[in-house]
């Protein structure tokens, strides 16, 4: 079996990390650059850097902010925001990305994916889904909105989470495998920022139905809700940056318990 990995978050708007809660409500959690510094240091899988509101103001991600990370940090590094064309691509691995994540200019042009793939390779396109459980009765692991008619429960967003779209979790994240794409960062806005865990039934039914990793994102509280997302979700890596950026949970204590629950980490 694989390794799980996990994943530090850095949430970037105006030159600052920053932390929501359900996506959309914000505050500063620090710069970006040192805390990139520090979770290579502590032995991060990888890194996922996300300009969070390039797409909904109608701009590019900062380059020079992307460059500056990427000179600090000797793990993987994601970068997503504002990339809606192969140049935007192009742009980011130049900068020192060695993925990029898609969202919002994926689901109005699903061909980018291909495109994307096409060019760069299906490891280098991650495919971002924020998607929200209409209900709003899942939060912590109980999803009770999942069952039988599962897949018309979550909805779609756009633009960091801003605009409903017509699309369900399901069908879009099966659109996303097919068309090519190395993995899927699933964010449930019910969960995100509420650090009452991840929406495991959720990604257990997307590890059943699709081919690619998945990452969870939104719910981490504890480390209890990291053995959870692995055991129960059966995601493929973990992401989070609250719990990180303040300091409630450190990488190598964490990877120290998942591997006494018997969970496969990294060292």
């Amino acid at each position: 079996m694989l390794a799980k990995r996990i994943i530090p978050c850095l949430d970037v708007k105006d030159g600052q990390t920053v932390k929501g809660t359900n996506v959309l409500q914000l505050r500063q959690a620090g710069d970006p650059v040192e805390l990139g510094k520090l979770y290579s240091r502590q032995g991060a899988d990888e890194l996922v850097f996300l300009d969070i509101t390039a797409s909904h103001e109608g701009r590019k991600t900062f380059t020079n902010m992307v460059q500056k990370v990427a000179a600090e940090i000797d793990i993987p590094f994601t970068v997503g925001g504002g990339i809606s064309e192969l140049a935007d691509v192009d742009r980011m691995l130049s900068a020192g990305a060695d993925k990029i994540s898609i969202n919002s200019a994926a689901l109005r042009r699903p061909q980018l994916i291909d495109e994307i793939v096409s060019h760069f390779g299906s490891q280098v396109c991650v495919v971002a889904i924020d998607a929200k459980m209409d209900s709003d009765t899942g939060i912590g692991n109980s999803d009770t909105g999942i069952g039988n008619s599962g897949e018309e429960a979550w909805t779609c967003y756009l633009n960091g989470g801003r605009i409903p779209t017509e699309r369900n979790l399901f069908d879009w994240a099966r659109e996303v495998n097919d068309r090519g794409a190395g993995e899927i960062l699933f964010t449930s806005m019910n969960h995100d920022g509420v650090k009452q865990g991840f929406a495991c039934n959720a990604l257990s039914r997307l590890a059943s139905l699709l081919t690619i990793p998945v990452i969870a994102s939104g719910g981490a509280g504890c480390m209890e809700d990291f053995r959870d997302v692995f055991a129960l979700g059966h995601a493929d890596a973990a992401l989070a940056a609250s719990v990180f950026h303040f300091g409630q949970i450190g990488i190598p204590e964490l990877k120290e318990y998942l591997r006494k629950e018997n969970i496969n980490v990294r060292r």
